[in-house]
């Protein structure tokens, strides 16, 4: 059976629709905000990669929201481009409207919620009030732009017999895509397959609209909950680049992508998506937003075709299928991993930063990248691609208001620590010290002195990028200041170098944050 889509045309049964969050959904976990620029990068990626809708934003959350999801809609060609707004909300729908206007492809994402315990807490309302919200605010969007996706937000925990009347009453008043989030990750892969199967079966019209999975990961079971919706009837998956979004995040993109593709017998469907350029627009969001990847995650993390055991080593020198399902080359990864050294030119270095996916640095990026790679491999042994990688995203972030120059630290047993510290501050050098009461304190502090906050350290966390002594320090900092909280990431071979640079990182982070505004309820 195939369904007339106003953005797809007709679609068959197989194909599944590819809508991607991560500039919505995703930019909501704490610390993850981005900038106009950040977020432009991100979806011309996007549509790269052959996601089929692009969620921009949430257009009345602020006026920078509106703005982002304007210019994706002005300058993103490919995808359907999306805005979120409130079902309940007159204002979020026109808003949303005018945002997504100048697409070749608009799409309005209207939601509310439906369960008893948010009824009753969140909005305050009647289950008849809500129905007449759903068909009021459907029908709003509808007359801004045909293609028109309604949300039952809390659906996992709707009663079936009102989240039918609900999605009864959203396609007769216009809406052509039908979405069921697990919005708390509550629900196991038997729950999602029997809701999908219930609406499919019970609801007028169903025949006529596709149905869409929106599955959180707090039990881990995002992933699993997304495919058991496709083998129940679900045709759109909602998704994001490395998992990220609130609390535990969404089901990630790479791994649905991969298991449809990796196992046909148990998920016999079609999607758009260019798989080699997985790992690149992986790479580029953690670069973005400072999240970096978990070694063992699936498809994307480092480790993800390493092999450590002698057996499995025995077994891949004979043939790689008896330990890996898939090849690496098809998710974006390359088998080597040492490939430069403190011989190598600037030409060479060039040509693995394409590898790596930076392929879109400026001349100056990459002058500064490759002093930073010729000091790191005069004092290291192996340069291994994640120590590329780290040193990088220092020159790929967007430094418009502080950025590092230069540190010394004097400390010791016996003496009180003491920083001197260069940055530079909207194009101006400023330069200062402080004391105290260990090198990161002493560091910190400095920073402090040339570029005054309120903003509270609230996590400060340090890592190695690879094994051995020499290994280069990632350091996480996390910053709070009226309740905005934003992560930054550093990464040197010097740890208390490493600690300034993500703490900069995050004081510009946070000076993106302070414009934002968001409304009163967010959806997942």
């Amino acid at each position: 059976m195939s369904i007339d889509h106003p953005s797809f045309g007709r679609l068959a049964d197989d194909r599944v629709i590819i809508f991607d969050t991560t500039l919505r959904d995703g930019e909501q976990s704490p610390g993850c905000s981005m900038n106009l620029a950040e977020k432009l990068r991100m979806a011309h990626a996007l549509a790269e990669l052959g996601v089929d809708v692009i969620e921009a934003g949430f257009p009345v959350a602020s006026p920078g929201d509106f703005e982002s999801v304007r210019e994706i809609a002005t300058h993103v060609r490919g995808p359907v481009i999306c805005g979120l707004a409130r079902t309940g909300g007159r204002d979020d729908i026109a808003r949303a409207g005018e945002a997504v206007r100048p697409a070749a492809r608009p799409r309005i994402h209207t939601f509310i919620s439906t369960s008893p315990l948010h009824m009753k807490y969140k909005l305050r309302m009647e289950p008849d009030t809500v129905l007449g919200l759903v068909t009021a605010g459907t029908e709003a969007a509808r007359n801004l732009v045909d293609d028109v996706e309604w949300s039952a937000e809390d659906g996992s925990r709707t009663e079936p017999e009102f989240l039918c009347r609900c999605v009864e009453a959203a396609i007769r008043a216009g809406a052509t895509t039908i979405n069921i989030p697990d919005t708390v990750g509550y629900a196991t892969p038997a729950d999602m397959a029997a809701i999908f199967a219930m609406l499919r079966e019970r609801v007028p019209g169903a025949d006529a609209v596709i149905f869409s999975a929106h599955n959180h990961n707090d039990l881990g079971l995002a992933v699993a909950n997304t495919a058991a919706a496709l083998r129940a009837g679900a045709r759109q998956v909602e998704c994001t680049i490395n998992g990220i979004g609130e609390r535990a995040g969404n089901a990630a993109l790479e791994e649905i992508v991969m298991a449809i593709r990796t196992r046909p017998d148990a998920l016999p469907f079609q999607n758009a998506v260019r798989t080699p350029d997985l790992l690149r627009v992986s790479r580029m969001l953690a670069t973005i937003t400072g999240f970096d990847v978990q070694p063992n995650k699936a498809i994307v993390g480092r480790n993800a075709f390493a092999h450590e055991s002698g057996i499995h080593q025995d077994g891949m020198l004979k043939n790689a299928a008896t330990y890996e399902i898939m090849t690496p080359e098809s998710v974006g990864w390359t088998k080597s991993s040492l490939v430069l050294g403190k011989h190598s030119g600037r030409a060479a270095f060039r040509d693995k930063l394409v590898a790596l996916g930076y392929g879109d640095l400026g001349d100056n990026q990459v002058q500064d990248a490759f002093t930073r790679f010729k000091d790191l491999a005069d004092r290291k042994k192996s340069i291994y691609d994640d120590d590329i990688t780290a040193l990088v995203d220092d020159e790929v972030r967007d430094h418009a208001h502080v950025r590092f120059v230069s540190l010394d630290v004097a400390s010791g047993s016996h003496r009180t620590a003491r920083a001197e510290l260069q940055l530079e501050i909207d194009g101006r050098a400023a330069t200062g010290g402080a004391d105290g009461s260990g090198p990161v304190d002493a560091a910190f502090n400095a920073v402090r002195t040339l570029f005054p906050h309120e903003a509270t350290l609230v996590l400060f966390s340090v890592g190695a990028v690879t094994d051995g002594t020499d290994a280069q320090a990632r350091t996480t900092v996390r910053l709070e200041e009226q309740g905005k909280m934003v992560d930054g990431q550093g990464a040197d071979a010097d740890t208390i170098v490493s600690a300034v640079r993500a703490y900069v990182h995050a004081l510009n982070k946070l000076l993106v944050k302070r414009s934002r505004t968001e409304p009163a309820a967010l959806s997942a």
